[in-house]
């Protein structure tokens, strides 16, 4: 089943770039980057030279020697028979984490050797412990990849018409006969994630007791990955790791270290969340005093809020069934309200670019998330049901933003507020910046 990724628009800046460098497409394990650069590398060259260190002691072997591009790319040619030539084969080099000489091998074919395209497809967990003197700062262009979104998840279910008549006209009054449909399609997504794999296995069998399955190897591939790339004590990562879906469930969903284990202190384990942080598989929205813009400057790095890279993941990890998208058990509001969040959070990172904050006044008032959008710092209100938001009004009375965004049907759209549905949240971005044009 083909996928379309959104990153596949930055491979194709990167390729018409007249300042390209070789290119590290980096993300959380299993998030597509081999699909992608496979599937780019077939559409828009001429040839494709794949290699990956995974499993493959011959492809370290072509990097010991030195570091020439000229007689990598022979060898390279050699190793799979054929030659590779400038500007017609993309050449990828697949898990290149598992081999520091190929990282810092790039440097020389930004200097030397740049009429070579060199795509590199490495996981967070690899990367970022590469040694200090292998990584060429400076001589590689970065590319961040993420789990699939929502958008992504109604492309691979065929439904490319309908997200193009949403990008087209959204908010639009044609669409109100589709939110139905999406909305099935939210739940399902809730479900499954935007892991590929598991998107793949939904979508052609519709098998939730396999999709659980591949997420729960998934889960124990991250876990299996602490001790193979972390420099913190495994027990520490672990206990980080496991506390989130917990922390989530709580109505303040403030990180609090203390509910990682009795007795445990900050100083004991916030290198260990800042690895899970660096590693991509969580993300730190820390908490602002003034939504003012830039918000980095007016961020508090001691009261912050944690969430997971995926929803998918986060279900399985809450061992919440996927009977809870068809109940209205209490037991699982709770849940249903800490993955709306979760699921905005991921999508604002995707649309975005960069991760939000949120905003609290004391223990009167908090909204969810505050992103900059444009020039603005945009408040953002999570509702999975219908229940009127208190908080946003009063953020809206202190610091009269251009534009707030809230997600509960209740509220409609006014001169300041936009009603975005959960469904369609990969729109906040054009219809913040639309408000604060005055449209």
């Amino acid at each position: 089943m083909p996928m379309e990724r959104l990153v596949y628009g930055d491979l194709l800046k990167w390729k018409g770039s007249g300042a390209r460098k070789p290119l590290l497409l980096e993300g959380v394990r299993q998030c597509g980057k081999t699909y992608i650069l496979k599937e780019f590398g077939e559409r828009e060259y001429g040839d494709v030279a794949y290699f990956t260190f995974l499993d493959d002691p011959a492809a370290h072997e072509i990097f010991q020697a030195d570091l020439r591009p000229e007689r990598i790319v022979r060898e390279l040619g050699l190793a799979r028979g054929k030659k590779i030539e400038p500007g017609r084969t993309l050449i990828i080099l697949d898990e290149i984490q598992f081999c520091n000489r190929a990282l810092a091998s790039l440097k020389f074919f930004c200097e030397d050797a740049p009429e070579y395209h060199i795509a590199c497809a490495g996981s967070l967990l690899g990367v970022i412990t590469s040694k200090p003197l292998s990584f060429p700062v400076g001589k590689v262009n970065r590319i961040k990849m993420h789990p699939m979104s929502f958008k992504e998840f109604l492309l691979a279910n065929s439904e490319g018409m309908l997200v193009e008549h949403i990008d087209a006209g959204y908010p639009a009054d044609d669409i109100a006969p589709f939110i139905g449909r999406l909305k099935t399609y939210l739940d399902y997504y809730f479900l499954t994630g935007g892991l590929p794999e598991a998107v793949k296995a939904w979508v052609e069998n519709e098998d939730i007791e396999e999709v659980d399955s591949i997420l729960d190897t998934i889960i124990k591939d991250y876990e299996s990955d602490f001790s193979k790339h972390a420099s913190e004590p495994l027990s520490k990562l672990t206990l980080a790791w496991n506390s989130i879906p917990a922390q989530l469930a709580k109505d303040n969903r403030k990180f609090v270290f203390g509910h990682v284990k009795a007795g445990m202190r900050s100083r004991d384990l916030e290198d260990a969340l800042e690895w899970l942080v660096n590693a991509g598989l969580v993300h730190k929205v820390r908490r602002v005093e003034r939504p003012e813009i830039p918000l980095p400057m007016f961020a508090d790095n001691m009261d912050f809020k944690v969430y997971l890279s995926d929803v998918g993941v986060l279900r399985r990890m809450s061992k919440v069934p996927s009977s809870f998208m068809f109940g209205r058990d209490k037991e699982h509001d709770r849940y249903r309200g800490a993955a709306a969040e979760n699921y905005v959070l991921n999508e604002l990172v995707a649309c975005n670019g960069d991760t939000p904050y949120y905003w609290t006044s004391g223990n009167a008032a908090e909204v969810d998330f505050v992103a900059q959008i444009g020039d603005a710092a945009v408040p953002i209100e999570v509702k999975a049901g219908s229940n009127k938001s208190k908080s946003l009004p009063e953020f809206i009375r202190r610091y009269g933003p251009k534009a707030a965004v809230i997600t509960s049907p209740r509220e409609n759209r006014s001169d300041v507020v936009a009603y975005v549905p959960l469904c369609l949240f990969w729109k906040v971005r054009d219809v913040a910046l639309e408000m604060m044009r005055g449209g």
